[in-house]
């Protein structure tokens, strides 16, 4: 046993760093800044971008009528068929959102 290879191990607290480089890691003790405000304006630009794409990638015309004389078309009104792409898909992520919120409370109060 004695003749046998001493185990290697590989440390980084083996006194290689200086007092100065440790303190590095340190909490400042600054609050942490929420992201959530940048992540969700950037998921927006990213919709709005994709929604307005969408029809560009499309060839052929789709006409929206919202109401009997209000109508519009893919090609012609390229800014109003965008935003109505826009808030279509708005509205389904919401609903998905809002039954995932109604399942999670439903399945709260009939815990099995």
């Amino acid at each position: 046993m004695e003749n046998s290879q001493k185990k290697i191990t590989w440390s980084l607290q083996d006194n290689k760093r200086t007092e100065q480089e440790r303190n590095v890691f340190k909490p400042t003790g600054k609050p942490v800044k929420s992201k959530n405000v940048t992540y969700l304006f950037w998921a927006v630009i990213i919709l709005l971008t994709t929604s307005y794409l969408l029809p560009l990638l499309y060839e052929d015309r789709v006409e929206v009528c919202l109401t009997k004389t209000f109508c519009f078309n893919s090609k012609d009104h390229v800014l109003l068929y965008g935003f109505y792409v826009f808030t279509t898909i708005v509205i389904l992520l919401l609903a998905v959102f809002g039954a995932y919120v109604i399942g999670k409370k439903i399945g709260q109060k009939f815990k099995i």
